[in-house]
């Protein structure tokens, strides 16, 4: 199991919907790559639903596509997430059969259609459904199983709801540390992370516990790290227009001719995905790369009219900095 192989303390690439797709990964694999890479968010049912009733072929289905990755991408966790526990296990199977070297369960999504399905953060409210989700997933197959949720739902209730994860054994815990009332609102609440890991010390302390929430960098990761004794930093946000930041470089000590570079190639590999996605997705990368600097705002407006990476590169070259 690769997780017992991490040297303390180890970053992981959040889980991030419509951001950390191949596209994405790719690029960071090249610029430093962290030591754990994470999947976007997928739906077990509509893996199920779509390859079993729709009967749409793999190189055609939308989910399957984002179930791929390259060999510069190890170790990799595909996210998974579904109130039901069959479903589940249909999905881990199928993760573990795609090369996968672990499975997580989304429990702490705050969208709400997700939890109207009884998914994402609303198992919070539910341990005795996430305690059978959990044992679904390390039934079906060799494939750690790892579990990323909040503090709570309401408000913090760690001494309540973290030992039902821990109890079930699995590889690792991410947590971010807001409840799912708080969303991203305010800033993440890194003192909990000490309280999490006294709870993990006297309930299984072979489970591996994660901090997720508001790192900037991984000087401050390391340091977070130090002062609560987590085992690993999982970064997020702070990723958006760095994919340097899991070699240790802050966005600000880029040269803006090599950002412009990254924003091109992240453009290049977004439509070598197949089957494609739309273009208006990557634009949310165009605001990261783009800005900090004398004539960013008018520059981005005219880079937010691009359909394609074309017309992305021919914009940069009119408007060479």
């Amino acid at each position: 199991m690769f997780w017992k192989n991490l040297k303390k303390p180890f970053f992981a690439m959040a889980p991030m919907k419509d951001v950390t797709d191949w596209a994405f990964r790719a690029l960071v694999a090249k610029r430093g790559a962290p030591n754990v890479f994470w999947t976007e968010f997928i739906s077990a049912d509509g893996l199920y639903h779509t390859r079993e009733i729709k009967k749409i072929s793999d190189d055609e289905n939308p989910l399957m596509r984002d179930l791929r990755f390259s060999d510069d991408e190890h170790p990799i966790v595909a996210q998974i997430f579904s109130s039901k526990p069959e479903m589940i296990s249909y999905a881990t199977k199928l993760v573990a059969q795609l090369g996968f070297e672990g499975v997580d369960l989304n429990m702490g999504c705050p969208d709400r259609s997700i939890e109207k399905q009884g998914a994402g953060a609303a198992l919070i409210k539910n341990p005795a459904l996430a305690v059978e989700l959990i044992r679904a997933a390390k039934e079906v197959s060799g494939l750690p199983v790892s579990v990323k949720t909040r503090v709570g739902y309401h408000k913090e209730t760690l001494y309540e709801w973290l030992p039902v994860i821990l109890e079930e054994a699995p590889a690792a815990i991410t947590l971010h540390l807001r409840t799912r009332k708080e969303l991203s609102l305010v800033p993440a609440n890194w003192k909990l992370m000490k309280k999490a890991v006294e709870i993990r010390k006297r309930v299984n302390p072979n489970v591996l516990l994660i901090g997720n929430g508001d790192v900037e960098s991984m000087a401050e990761g390391e340091r977070l790290a130090t002062d609560t004794c987590c085992d690993g930093i999982m970064i997020g946000r702070a990723a958006f227009g760095n994919p340097w930041i899991f070699a240790g470089r802050k966005s600000d000590d880029t040269p803006l001719a090599e950002k412009l570079t990254a924003l091109v190639e992240l453009a290049q590999n977004f439509e070598k995905i197949s089957p494609p996605k739309n273009f208006s997705i990557l634009k949310k990368h165009i605001k990261a790369f783009v800005t900090g600097f004398s004539g960013a705002a008018a520059l981005r407006a005219k880079l937010m009219e691009s359909n394609s990476t074309t017309d992305l590169e021919r914009i940069l070259r009119r408007n060479s900095l």
